[in-house]
């Protein structure tokens, strides 16, 4: 996924949510809803989510150092795992708080409509964003499914981007049945119900983003499409025999380490060697060029050690 795109929807999801955060906080003053007050926080802690995720992308591109020779590409998975363990503490426990409150403590609403009203332009404005995330990751998912995206994506920012969306419109939703609950019957403990919907929403997506992330962060490496791949450009000349043992791992969204031993043809010279690790290299990062970093060992063959 190009950072650009990534962008591009990090900017649309903080902007739509910086003007819905400041509408449902008037609407709650207004109404005193507690479903409002949870969306509130919700899209507050969306906002501060999109801005640490713009901020792990310009952290990203800092230039290596000796202290960290691989550089920093690393920065989007750890800012993107604080703005899942944000979007978890900030939103789901701050929702499922407030909702248990207000069924316990039910309070009549005040001028329902304005906060129906809000909601739905709140709908609107987070549709726009969502389309504009779907729009993005089509680009780059491919054929896999939306799952499986989300599941394999090596760039962090538009699954989580893609997540937060639909978290926020079902959340708008339920907040909208449950001031509509509340007002067609005329119990307001219903307001409450809508609010713990929220937050059991928002707590499930927090935990399959806080998975994700972790497993980027410590480490991934290539899918097996991909990891073929690497195996069939290394060895698609017969100066190489066969590739004996290889490694991968992601060290940044766009930057892919592989480390290999090789089995060479027979009775290459030393300058022969050389060339075939080359072109071999080359071929690798014509097919996968996030493959910049790469460690190819000329080796012979051994059962033990390509067990390994």
């Amino acid at each position: 996924m190009a950072a650009s795109g990534g962008t591009k929807a990090i900017m649309a999801a903080l902007l739509a949510n910086a003007g819905i955060a400041v509408a449902k906080f008037v609407g709650f003053l207004i109404t005193g809803s507690s479903s409002m007050l949870a969306e509130s926080v919700h899209s507050v802690a969306d906002t501060s989510n999109q801005g640490l995720l713009l901020l792990g992308q310009k952290t990203a591109k800092r230039e290596a150092t000796r202290e960290h020779p691989f550089g920093y590409g690393r920065d989007r998975y750890f800012y993107a795992f604080v703005v899942a363990l944000l979007l978890f503490t900030l939103g789901s426990v701050f929702a499922l708080y407030e909702g248990i409150h207000k069924i316990q403590h039910p309070e009549s609403l005040t001028t329902p409509i304005v906060a129906v009203i809000i909601l739905v332009v709140a709908i609107v404005l987070e549709t726009f964003s969502f389309r504009t995330a779907i729009r993005e990751s089509r680009l780059v998912k491919g054929d896999a499914t939306w799952w499986g995206f989300v599941r394999q994506s090596k760039s962090p920012e538009l699954p989580v981007v893609l997540l937060e969306d639909a978290g926020a419109l079902f959340g708008l939703v339920f907040a909208l049945i449950g001031v509509g609950l509340a007002v067609l019957t005329g119990d307001p403990i219903w307001d409450g119900v809508g609010t713990v919907m929220i937050g059991v929403l928002l707590g499930v997506i927090a935990i399959v983003l806080i998975i994700e992330m972790k497993s980027l962060l410590i480490g991934e490496g290539s899918g097996e499409q991909e990891l073929r791949t690497i195996v069939d450009e290394l060895a698609a000349k017969d100066d190489v025999r066969r590739v004996i043992h290889i490694r991968t791992q992601y060290i940044g969204p766009d930057e892919l380490l592989v480390a290999a031993k090789l089995e060479l043809a027979p009775g290459l010279a030393t300058a022969e060697i050389a060339r075939a690790i080359d072109a071999a290299e080359s071929r690798v990062r014509a097919k996968v060029p996030a493959a910049r970093l790469m460690y190819l060992e000329p080796d012979l063959y051994r059962e033990s050690l390509a067990r390994e």
